[in-house]
């Protein structure tokens, strides 16, 4: 399997897994750190075809749940006078995790959003915007409900 990641995927790094039961559309648009397991049921859909833009980038040592969604893209719908089916789409938009970053379980994370560095996204969230580094966002929409303390002693 490990094999087989390494040759489909843009990069796949030390330590990586993707787990049985994820899926992965266009996985050569989409690059998982060192450290990262993809759980089951999560859902990573970069963009098909020659775009530049769509990508999905997970950096190093960031933790997905279970049944994570992530889209890069999204249905045009501006036109009132046409079924949606018809419009198209718009244009993707990459998506990124930064290093630490927690993505809690069954979190949908749309196209053009950036998680900062040990950022903490609540299960069940739906994030449309980004969030900055060392904060917990939660909610539909996620929306930061803390701001982590860069300064506390960990030992605690």
């Amino acid at each position: 399997m490990i094999a087989l990641c390494q040759k489909k995927f843009k990069h796949f790094g030390q330590n990586a897994a993707f787990r049985p039961g994820s899926y992965a559309i266009e996985p050569s648009k989409i690059s998982l750190g060192k450290n990262v397991v993809i759980r089951p049921n999560t859902f990573l859909f970069a963009f098909p075809g020659k775009e530049p833009a769509g990508c999905i980038t997970i950096k190093d040592n960031v933790l997905v749940g279970s049944g994570v969604h992530i889209y890069v893209g999204n249905h045009s719908f501006s036109d009132i006078s046409r079924p949606i089916i018809e419009q198209g789409h718009d244009k993707p938009k990459d998506v990124v995790l930064n290093e630490g970053c927690w993505i809690g379980a069954n979190s949908v994370i749309l196209g053009g959003v950036t998680i900062g560095q040990n950022a903490v996204i609540g299960a069940g969230s739906v994030v449309t915007k980004s969030v900055p580094a060392f904060c917990v966002a939660a909610g539909n929409p996620a929306r930061i409900i803390k701001k982590l303390n860069t300064n506390e002693n960990s030992s605690n």
